[in-house]
């Protein structure tokens, strides 16, 4: 199986990188393509002429996104809608990256895929928007949703916490919104799975079991054996320019459709600290 990536040097695709064996894996950077460029694109597609395209490339900076409104909906939805065009010409298959804040967070049980989409922040509307483009131009795609994304190569929020614990004895975090820390390398290999068992419509992937952010900082502190502080505020304390879902937990039934099982979320952070302390 032939694979072209987009995305392969953010967080998740050096993670996809690095996991998939066995198939040629072709990995593009944005310095090697820029997805808001569709004839770009399609030249890229039609040269590799993949079975699976992964479409992991993404403006992700949340509050970033509510003040670059054109530039979110230019990458996340409109470039995404140029790699399925681009994936349906030359006959590939297609897995879209997408995420939980597409919803509205005001759901008290685990999101199913059939769930109404409603986006409180530009960020969950322009995927949730690029969602709606790709099913129409492919609707044999795979859309993989996933929350609360951390890992080693970038940004994420177990090394800020990390990071503000070697410089401070007490940290506030939010313990009001609820979700499922994932793990990079969790996600890849769910990915990579469902790319070989020909995965089509949405499937949601999260590691298992679900925490407050405040929640998750204080594990990450217990497993790092740090004895700073951590304090439960509000997120009306702790504002942000996007909007937050209070409650993001997806539903892991349209994975297990599959036959495939995620770890804890505990699980993943043990194996995250060792990865980043190797």
């Amino acid at each position: 199986m032939k694979v072209l990536t987009f995305g392969a040097t953010g967080l998740l695709g050096k993670a996809l990188l690095r996991e998939w064996r066995d198939d040629e894996v072709v990995g593009l950077g944005s310095r090697d393509v820029d997805i808001r460029d569709a004839g770009a694109v399609s030249t890229v597609v039609e040269s590799a002429h993949p079975d699976w395209t992964v479409l992991a490339a993404a403006y992700a900076d949340v509050d970033g996104c509510e003040t670059n409104r054109d530039l979110a909906f230019a990458v996340n939805r409109d470039g995404a809608a140029n790699v399925a065009e681009a994936a349906k010409r030359s006959g590939s298959k297609l897995l879209f990256v997408s995420s939980d804040y597409v919803f509205d967070g005001t759901k008290q049980s685990p999101y199913d895929r059939d769930d109404p989409r409603n986006p409180q922040s530009v960020y969950g509307k322009s995927k949730a928007e690029a969602e709606v483009r790709l099913l129409e131009s492919l609707p044999g795609a795979c859309i993989a949703r996933t929350s609360w994304l951390f890992g080693t190569g970038g940004k994420c929020f177990p090394d800020t916490i990390l990071k503000l614990a070697a410089a401070r004895p007490k940290l506030d975090v939010v313990n009001d919104q609820r979700g499922s820390p994932t793990y990079a390398i969790d996600l890849a290999r769910a990915m990579i799975a469902l790319c070989r068992k020909n995965a089509s419509g949405i499937v949601h992937v999260t590691n298992s079991e679900t925490c407050s952010w405040f929640e998750f900082a204080r594990q990450i502190i217990h497993d790092a054996g740090l004895s700073v502080e951590v304090h439960p505020v509000s997120s009306e304390q702790m504002a942000r320019p996007a909007p937050r879902p209070a409650y993001s937990v997806l539903s892991p039934a349209s994975l297990h459709n599959y036959g495939i099982e995620m770890p804890t979320w505990r699980d993943a952070l043990r194996r995250y600290l060792e990865e980043r302390s190797s």
